[in-house]
């Protein structure tokens, strides 16, 4: 939105529209998206990051930056893993401590003596030139910081670095505080999935935290480039990804429901033991039986097609109306495009962090191993269009892969 021809009303109303749009997001991702968006529009920043509060640090979660990032480049960078002491040192720990907005016309024209210093490596290793920076704490209205947002490089209607005006000094800050309320009920709704998840963890060792993010990651960065192939719109695409990558971390929650002779036996299953693991997809499945929302929707269709196949030989079937009253699987499964896209992009992507995943009763595959196999069941088990838009992004599921490793 266009915020710099606006009047006071018209601005402070804008940014509450837009903290209503906000709290349509569900995951956590894709509201940080959204509010670096709008705090770069608001003051024409050319590029930011958001760092969120972990523990004593500030663990890095999103980054802009459209000069030197194209789109699959922004969704690599997003999945860099490091963070940073909440102390004096550097720019965003000095704004986390003391909850103060920083404000730099320059970055290499600092006094010296400030506490913290600029950092040049990015500038040094990809020849970006920051100018101006203004670091803001994002806090809620309890005054708890919960992350710190760095916007940089303003830019003046013909598109020239410029330092932070006062109209950006004025309204950024309220915006960010507004927005944090959002991010902090995110980072519960991440929570909350992995509390989930954590209680299939429980049951089966393999159901690990790292896994059902990494799967969740996978689905939604996928389905971007799948959709984006298809030529969907890009509000659909952003609304679609923020259930998928939840929906997708609860594909086997219905594991809650199986013995745990099953669940935790170290070597393969017997075609008895894996025709009885099958029912996990259908307890999944019920758990969203009642749905209210969109993600419960979502939630149900990857939790009962997510082993479905392209070829029709998957399972479970249908989820039958009376759950109680069945005593053996359905054998109607779905193929093709009739499986929801959802669950076809899920299942690419746990069988691909299966394979490339240490397991109790196997190694993990080579890379190259794996790619292979996946290629060879395009067509097969897997949707052909999904193989190839996850072949696109391979430089993206590897930065996924490596910052959500397991403990």
């Amino acid at each position: 939105m266009e915020y710099m021809d606006r009047k006071p009303y018209d601005i402070v109303r804008e940014i509450l529209k837009v903290i209503e749009e906000l709290n349509t997001l569900k995951d956590v991702d894709a509201i940080l998206d959204k509010v670096l968006e709008e705090a770069r529009a608001m003051t024409m920043a050319d590029a930011g990051s958001i760092f969120l509060v972990e523990g004593e640090a500030l663990r890095f979660r999103y980054v802009h930056n459209d000069t030197l990032f194209t789109a699959t480049e922004a969704s690599r960078q997003i999945y860099t893993d490091y963070s940073l002491p909440i102390n004096d040192k550097s720019i965003v720990g000095y704004a986390a401590m003391t909850g103060e907005i920083v404000n730099i016309p320059d970055a290499y024209s600092l006094g010296g003596d400030e506490p913290y210093s600029f950092n040049k490596n990015l500038d040094q290793e990809t020849g970006y030139r920051t100018r101006s920076m203004l670091t803001l704490p994002l806090k809620t209205f309890q005054n708890k910081i919960v992350g710190v947002m760095q916007l940089i490089n303003a830019k003046d209607r013909e598109g020239q670095p410029e330092p932070f005006s006062e109209y950006a000094l004025q309204y950024a800050p309220l915006f960010a505080n507004s927005a944090s309320v959002t991010i902090e009920r995110g980072i519960m709704t991440r929570e909350i999935m992995l509390r989930m998840m954590k209680m299939a963890e429980m049951r089966d060792p393999k159901e690990t935290g790292a896994h059902v993010l990494r799967v969740g990651a996978y689905s939604a960065e996928v389905y971007q480039q799948w959709a984006k192939r298809k030529g969907v719109d890009d509000l659909t695409i952003k609304r679609r990804k923020d259930t998928l990558r939840l929906a997708a971390m609860l594909h086997d929650v219905g594991k809650v429901g199986i013995a745990d002779a099953i669940l935790k036996k170290p070597g393969r299953l017997t075609p008895e033991e894996f025709a009885l693991m099958k029912w996990h997809s259908i307890y999944g499945a019920a758990l969203f039986a009642n749905t209210t929302s969109e993600l419960d929707q979502l939630c149900r269709e990857i939790a009962l097609r997510h082993h479905e196949r392209w070829d029709g030989t998957g399972y479970p079937g249908r989820l039958p109306d009376d759950l109680s009253q069945v005593r053996e699987l359905c054998v109607a499964p779905l193929s093709g495009e009739d499986i929801p896209i959802a669950a076809r992009i899920t299942a690419l992507a746990d069988v691909y962090d299966a394979l490339i995943s240490t397991r109790a009763y196997k190694d993990a595959w080579p890379e190259d191993k794996v790619i292979e196999e996946i290629l060879r069941s395009r067509g097969t088990q897997f949707d052909p269009e999904v193989v190839d838009a996850f072949m696109e992004i391979q430089d993206v599921i590897r930065a996924i892969r490596a910052k959500y490793q397991e403990d």
